[in-house]
């Protein structure tokens, strides 16, 4: 018998968002999403840098945008949200959790897309709502 659990991804992980947070605070579930009108089940990360300055640049909010470094303390999944919904696999490396997510350091400075690719994105996740597809599953 194995007891051995395959891990799904050794990191690090980062968390984008608009949110001024600590050093060893904890992000959790249950808390207002940041691209939706309601509360998330889960808390979202990734492991590709690219994936989490989407994740700051789009956060709801006019606050500085940030990216922490984030250290899951329980079991975490693929977010069905991107794997095999938008893109086979699991190439943007973005995972959920209903553990909480322990901030370990914020990255003091990154590139940010272009005005012209943070727009072009806001249009298509507009059109995404308009036409009824901007389904979280969560």
């Amino acid at each position: 018998m194995n007891d051995h659990k395959e891990v799904l991804d050794p990191g690090p992980f980062f968390h984008g968002t608009k949110a001024e947070l600590e050093i060893g605070e904890e992000l959790k579930a249950q808390n207002q999403s940041n691209y939706q009108d309601k509360k998330s089940n889960f808390i979202y990360f990734t492991a590709s840098l690219e994936a989490a300055k989407w994740g700051a640049e789009l956060a709801a909010g006019n606050r500085k945008e940030r990216i922490y470094l984030v250290e899951p303390t329980g079991e975490f999944e693929n977010d069905p949200n991107l794997t095999d919904k938008r893109f086979p696999g699991n190439p943007t490396r973005s995972y959920r959790s209903k553990a909480p997510l322990k901030i370990i350091a914020e990255l003091g400075s990154w590139d940010r897309h272009t005005d012209e690719e943070i727009d072009h994105m806001l249009t298509s996740l507009k059109a995404l709502w308009e036409q009824g597809k901007d389904i979280i599953i969560d």
